[in-house]
């Protein structure tokens, strides 16, 4: 017999844009989480331990949130399909990781930089 308890479980949205960082960096074609601001008209790539830096995590309601990504993509890459693909995984790892209703993931490309061979 399992009993049932009640109570109400609150995620930080700090976990939350962590989760968001993790996963935009496994996408394909991005190269790097970058801040909101451009210091000088250019995109500063944020280190491993500052992804959450690059995810700004808005509540619309008690039960939804909004998304915002800023990311460096690769050079040659399709934008329109890595921000689609970033969109969706995003958007999956949320709900089915931390439970969470997602109304809106923005995907806001910051800089494109060319990976050394």
């Amino acid at each position: 017999m399992t009993d049932t308890l009640q109570g109400t479980i609150t995620i930080a949205n700090d976990v939350l844009a962590d989760i968001a960082g993790f996963v935009a960096l496994e996408c394909y074609g991005v190269v790097g989480m970058a801040s909101p601001s451009l210091r000088d008209g250019v995109a500063q790539l944020l280190s491993r331990d500052k992804l959450r830096k690059g995810v700004v995590i808005g509540n619309d309601d008690d039960a939804h949130v909004r998304v915002d990504l800023y990311i460096v993509v690769e050079h040659g890459t399709n934008l329109a399909e890595v921000s689609r693909n970033l969109v969706d995984r995003v958007k999956y790892a949320l709900t089915h990781d931390a439970d969470v209703q997602v109304n809106a993931v923005n995907v806001h490309v910051q800089g494109i930089k060319v990976r050394k061979q």
